[in-house]
């Protein structure tokens, strides 16, 4: 997305949030949709299976530099989403992208200099 997209993105957000305007609102209903997100990776794993989690202790040597260390970091991932994870939990990220957008209005905030 380019600034301009962004920008759009933003207008759009403020635009449809008709009956959450208030923050209390709109701050719950994020913390629900990152929830929402979180719960969509874990039935990845645990109900569809299509993802493993091999989580191990990272092990970085001592004398790694700093621009170097993402060459020994894991992501304890095993397997890809199906098509079927992917679109639940691309929605459930769009829905958590929307609620960020719209707390940026409410507080005024440019969420492409966020994104940036």
């Amino acid at each position: 997305m380019n600034k301009s997209d962004n920008d759009t993105f933003q207008k759009n957000v403020d635009q449809f949030l008709i009956q959450h305007r208030s923050i209390l609102d709109v701050m719950t209903k994020y913390q629900e949709s990152n929830a929402r997100v979180n719960r969509a990776i874990a039935k990845a794993v645990t109900q569809c299976g299509c993802l493993k989690i091999n989580a191990k202790k990272q092990i970085i040597p001592s004398n790694t530099k700093l621009t170097e260390i993402h060459k020994f970091m894991d992501n304890h991932l095993e397997g890809s989403l199906c098509d079927s994870c992917k679109e639940i939990i691309e929605t459930e990220m769009g829905s958590s992208l929307f609620y960020v957008a719209a707390i940026c209005s409410i507080l005024n905030l440019d969420f492409n200099d966020i994104i940036k």
